[in-house]
């Protein structure tokens, strides 16, 4: 019983990571800053990879993966506000 419940809060996490991914994300722009452009696709690939991870695994992970994807959304946040930073600078 207690692995269906792991297994069921892991395909709820999947969905919900799933929508995340589904929504266009702002992406930094590539010609303006292709080092930031870079680092945010890297932070997609390891996304994408957990996910996957997190599918071989059914999920049983004590939530770790999770995390990890949570920490990557907010690298990519923040990522996005660093070139929007440099773009305000940039005047």
């Amino acid at each position: 019983m207690n692995k269906q419940i792991v297994l069921a809060m892991g395909a709820a996490a999947l969905l919900i990571g799933s929508a995340a991914l589904a929504e266009p994300r702002e992406n930094v722009s590539g010609k303006r800053h292709p080092n930031l452009a870079a680092a945010q696709r890297l932070s997609e690939q390891a996304f994408n990879k957990v996910s996957a991870a997190q599918q071989a695994n059914e999920f049983d992970m004590d939530g770790h993966a999770a995390k990890a994807k949570e920490l990557l959304e907010q690298a990519n946040n923040e990522l996005k506000q660093a070139a929007e930073a440099a773009n305000k600078n940039r005047k």
